[in-house]
């Protein structure tokens, strides 16, 4: 077992009770603490009090002492391989001034012992100074000397941080996808999670989505524009992207071609936002085309959904 005593503080010019108070809304709606969403947010089941359990991804822990706006404890869930527990304190040093620590007290165990020095710890050294960043934002408006992650904690964020788009059904709350064709042959939906600080209109994301798509995806439909024309099948153009109808959490964009007929839908929810594919295909030639289409189809659309939540994540 290796020993772990980690601590972060910062001082700010404000009131213990504004800092203080942030402590209470950890994990729950409205969190302005938490950096997210350039993390991936805590959940607790509840309100901060003793007994509350929750975390943040794999890493679990359950409120064992809590002193409003003063000071929370959690003690870690020993599944992930770390013994222990973390703490945040606030504590008044001043008139209009205070401090607040974070401090990490464990040991790792099994597999923790290798990942906490190489990856672990340069993570949360990350999180729990963005961390410090929000406080004192919300505390005086302003950070005096913003952090700035190092290079190999850009590198791990971008590989474990958030998972890659998953393959799902196309959901029952994408009812515009559902009804936009009395006879759908092909589809498909992939989805990200959703986190504190993201976008909640559809139209945003589809705009991410569809209008700054990864470099080597505008190269291949440049390409596709290229050759399409000696197979008589319509050039695409930007207008396939146009947002055709909407409700509240979807929004459905699409166009109607001679060869085929799509329909794009983005939803926006609590948990996730997931990009579904519904296609009609109007002839022989369309399902050739759409045969070879769609044996890049996923890779693309997963790319480019990919690629608008990070830009989401580290705007």
């Amino acid at each position: 077992m290796s020993t772990i005593h980690n601590i972060h503080e910062r001082g700010i010019e404000a009131d213990a009770d504004v800092i203080g108070g942030l402590l209470d809304g950890l994990g729950r709606p409205g969190d302005r603490l938490w950096p997210s969403p350039a993390w991936v947010p805590i959940k607790l089941d509840r309100q901060v009090a003793v007994g509350a359990d929750g975390g943040h991804g794999p890493v679990r822990y359950h409120v064992t002492d809590h002193e409003p706006g003063r000071r929370v404890r959690f003690e870690f869930d020993p599944e992930p391989g770390l013994l222990g527990y973390h703490e945040f304190i606030v504590e008044p040093t001043g008139a209009a001034r205070c401090v607040i620590r974070h401090e990490l007290v464990g040991t790792t165990v099994g597999v923790m012992r290798l990942l906490w020095p190489v990856a672990v710890r340069w993570m949360h050294d990350a999180v729990l100074e963005d961390l410090l960043d929000n406080a004192e934002r919300a505390g005086t408006g302003t950070v005096r000397a913003p952090t700035a992650w190092s290079r190999w904690v850009r590198i791990l964020h971008h590989f474990l941080e958030f998972p890659k788009p998953r393959k799902v059904e196309v959901p029952e709350g994408a009812q515009l996808a559902r009804r936009a064709f009395d006879r759908v042959d092909r589809e498909d939906a992939w989805q990200v999670s959703w986190s504190p600080g993201m976008p909640r209109d559809p139209q945003v994301w589809a705009d991410a989505v569809f209008r700054s798509p990864p470099a080597w995806v505008g190269s291949l439909l440049r390409i596709r524009n290229a050759l399409v024309r000696f197979v008589g099948i319509d050039k695409g153009d930007p207008q396939s992207f146009d947002t055709l109808d909407r409700s509240e959490n979807e929004l459905l964009l699409g166009t109607d071609e001679r060869h085929l007929d799509f329909r794009g839908s983005v939803l926006v929810d609590d948990e996730a936002v997931t990009l579904s594919t519904v296609v009609r295909i109007n002839s022989r030639r369309g399902h050739r085309y759409m045969a070879l289409v769609w044996l890049v189809h996923g890779l693309i659309v997963r790319s480019m959904l990919h690629r608008a939540r990070r830009s989401f994540v580290l705007q």
